[in-house]
């Protein structure tokens, strides 16, 4: 083979190694997208924010890419990415809002069923933080409870000991609910029940049959909570309102 012949072989190589594989120079960076999105280009936006989510899923990704899809009246992906970046981030105000705003953009209006105060007090506590907040917390609780059971051992003041005795103890209460609220948050992320529906028009049956009465009608992005994951093409799913029945797998997509 000539010399010439070579040179031409190995630019067409070079050419094709530059045009179609992967350099680490070349890797997507969460300050790309996001200056695809300041620059209004959100189409490119979104593919740059889920090519970042197939090698790591967080929740300001997930709210940037939430934020696109809305930019470009995608709704039913806004809302299905809020909700993932609420489940990552539960206690992020800005996440909850936007998700809102969403929300209300679709058509069904959904009014949830009525629970005892207390319990949406303790849904709202639970909520504040996510499990691995909640576990930094408790370490922080047990931390300063040692500090003051080690004041009340050995000081020789009262007052000192009193502080630390009682505050020692109120802190072991509160590193206990924080494992508590820690290990919900972890069952609820590992055990995630939550789906947004994807069709356009979803008819719920009362069972899992194509022929079934219909028991409701509703509409894309209207979030779902699966009751029964058993059967691969249908899910039992219940309503905020209290409303169940069976929905096609095809038909929704899991937060």
């Amino acid at each position: 083979m000539g010399t010439g012949l070579k040179r031409l072989v190995k630019s067409i190589l070079l050419l094709y190694l530059l045009t179609f594989l992967p350099l680490p120079g070349m890797a997507i960076t969460k300050g790309n997208a996001d200056a695809e999105y300041s620059k209004g280009n959100y189409v490119q936006a979104i593919k740059d924010y889920e090519e970042l989510l197939r090698k790591n899923k967080t929740a300001d990704v997930y709210y940037n890419l939430g934020n696109a899809y809305y930019r470009t009246d995608n709704i039913v992906q806004a809302v299905l990415a809020y909700e993932r970046a609420l489940m990552l981030s539960p206690g992020d105000e800005d996440i909850r809002f936007n998700l809102q705003m969403a929300r209300s953009k679709t058509i069904d209006k959904i009014t949830p069923e009525s629970e005892m105060f207390f319990v949406s007090w303790w849904r709202s506590l639970v909520s504040l933080m996510s499990a691995d907040g909640w576990a930094y917390f408790s370490i922080v609780f047990i931390s300063l409870a040692l500090l003051l059971l080690l004041a009340y051992l050995f000081s020789g003041q009262i007052l000192v000991r009193k502080i630390g005795f009682f505050g020692g103890l109120i802190l072991i209460v509160l590193f206990l609910l924080s494992n508590v609220f820690a290990y919900q948050q972890k069952n609820l992320f590992e055990n995630r029940k939550g789906a947004i529906v994807i069709a356009p028009l979803l008819t719920i049956k009362k069972t899992p049959s194509k022929t079934s009465s219909d028991v409701s009608v509703i509409h894309e992005g209207t979030r779902v909570d699966i009751t029964d994951d058993t059967m691969r093409d249908w899910k039992a799913v219940r309503l905020a309102d209290g409303r169940e029945g069976w929905v096609q797998t095809s038909e929704i997509e899991k937060i």
